[in-house]
């Protein structure tokens, strides 16, 4: 079927159109809350976990990748990943470079090239392409089974673990940011743990109600 005829179905043209704009917005503000740092003190220790606030964002991208694969295939849902992927990332140096260290830097900010904010741009276009590929390639197979928490449960896992410490490796290693530098590990691993405890217990039943609302709405049963 050609994309002509796909994309006659206004449905599912309103559905490529939500759902990429949802994956732009979550790589957007994902790659800017990762350079706001913030540490957590374990209550009666002497431990500080060090963290970021995308932590609480990541984890939503395996929604809208998942999302896109049952709606529209495997073979597209990968067309429509790399097309968003280049205009998300535009976009969140842009706003990273624009309000660097949460301050706006005014817009003469962009006449200047800022290779900390590129190298986490160019961290998430790596990180996003290898765990997405690794999930339409290997986990697209789960999703044909009728266990539908199967596919997004184990791409949480094993995707994730790939995703977080590829991103945050290109990112921080020997970054210019001495803090993210000589802890980007220790933030992956918290991000990480994090991202699980997220996606399984509250992320998972979530994700199951607004599969079926969108699966019963497309009429794709």
């Amino acid at each position: 079927m050609n994309f002509n005829t796909y994309f006659a179905d206004k449905s599912k043209y309103r559905s490529l159109i939500l759902l990429s704009l949802f994956h732009i917005f979550i790589i957007t503000i994902s790659n800017y809350l990762v350079q706001i740092t913030f540490e957590i003190n374990v209550p009666f220790t002497d431990w500080v976990i060090p963290s970021t606030w995308g932590t609480l964002t990541f984890p939503f991208i395996f929604l809208a990748t998942d999302l896109t694969v049952r709606v529209f295939g495997a073979e597209l849902a990968r067309k429509i990943i790399f097309v968003v992927m280049f205009p998300a990332l535009i976009i969140s140096y842009l706003i990273s470079v624009l309000f660097f260290e949460t301050q706006f830097q005014g817009f003469s900010a962009l006449s200047e090239f800022n290779f900390f904010v590129f190298r986490i741009a160019l961290a998430s276009f790596s990180g996003y392409v290898v765990g997405q590929l690794l999930d339409v390639f290997v986990f697209n197979r789960l999703r044909q089974g009728k266990r539908w928490w199967l596919a997004p449960m184990c791409s949480t896992i094993f995707g994730t673990l790939i995703d977080t410490f590829v991103f945050f490796a290109v990112a921080f290693y020997q970054s210019t940011d001495e803090y993210m530098a000589e802890h980007w590990f220790t933030i992956g691993s918290v991000d990480y743990a994090f991202k699980l405890f997220v996606s399984l217990l509250l992320f998972l039943p979530l994700y199951g109600v607004v599969l079926n609302l969108i699966l019963k709405k497309l009429d794709l049963r």
